[in-house]
């Protein structure tokens, strides 16, 4: 028997990376605090998790200014997309595999 688990990514186990992965995919962009709002964190829980996604090349931190207030903004990249619906098809495959 195939391994129901083997086409799953552990970069996106957890539910809050998968959470801002989520978003990304259907946004082109987002800023820290829309995150932050939507998945109802705080703001060094949200960072770490941000950290671990760019170190893994999923999604690409842009900075800029507004003014003269900073402002920081999130894309996924091509590789963090393709990465993140293969680990969707393979959370389906193995629904599906379970019946």
């Amino acid at each position: 028997m195939k391994n129901p688990i083997g086409n799953l990514n552990k970069i996106f186990d957890s539910r809050i990376r998968l959470g801002v992965m989520s978003i990304l995919l259907v946004n082109e962009e987002i800023d820290f605090n829309s995150l932050k709002e939507l998945l109802q964190l705080t703001d060094g829980n949200l960072a770490s998790h941000i950290t671990n996604l760019e170190e893994n090349g999923c999604i690409k931190v842009h900075k800029g200014f507004i003014g003269r207030k900073t402002k920081t903004t999130y894309s996924i990249t091509k590789a963090g997309e393709k990465a993140f619906k293969e680990h969707l098809d393979g959370l389906e495959n193995m629904i599906k595999g379970m019946k």
